[in-house]
């Protein structure tokens, strides 16, 4: 079974360039990996879908104009509903070196200068979405796990109230509930 079977929500990955052939050419490298690729064309259309669903990455443009890709990135780094979502940034290979360091500065995950290696930019977004799949399912398990403890904390209380009235215990009754912890625990 993969690791994208075993959780309800597909990966998808949000594409933010305001050049249209670097989107083209984002989607030819990345539609292999068979995830929701979304594009958006500035920094205001990528918060705009940031906060309509989850990524699990953003690969996100460096020189845009109005919110550029630094903004961009401080904004969804600001968010608590977006914080934790991983940024890739990608720039031409003739723009400031001191980008690199910017981009890092601002919660950059990783940072790939323009014309990329589509292995690298590959290799880079499926260790992303692997982690971001690990990460669900360790949400979906604690989930889980609260949800059992609440149980068991429930029927320990209920037991504990059965145990101190001053009425006959009921055996069977007090087998059964023993049981049911001894499920829940188990």
């Amino acid at each position: 079974m993969s690791a994208e079977a075993t959780t309800d929500e597909r990966a998808g990955i949000l594409l933010v360039d305001d050049m249209e052939d670097n989107l083209i050419a984002l989607e030819a490298v990345l539609g292999s990996l068979n995830e929701p690729l979304v594009r958006a064309r500035s920094g205001e259309e990528a918060m705009k879908a940031l906060l309509r669903q989850r990524f699990a990455l953003v690969l996100l443009d460096v020189r845009m104009p109005g919110m550029d890709g630094f903004e961009t990135a401080a904004n969804i780094k600001r968010l608590d509903q977006t914080k934790d979502v991983p940024i890739i940034f990608l720039t031409g290979v003739e723009d400031d070196p001191g980008y690199a360091f910017r981009g890092y500065a601002t919660g950059a995950a990783d940072y790939l200068t323009k014309p990329f290696d589509p292995w690298v930019l590959r290799a880079k977004v499926s260790v992303f979405l692997d982690l971001y799949r690990k990460n669900r399912q360790l949400e979906h398990l604690l989930s889980r796990e609260h949800c059992h403890s609440k149980q068991l904390s429930a029927q320990l209380a209920a037991l504990e109230d059965q145990l101190a009235e001053d009425t006959p215990l009921n055996l069977t009754d007090l087998r059964a509930r023993v049981h049911e912890i001894r499920r829940l625990v188990g």
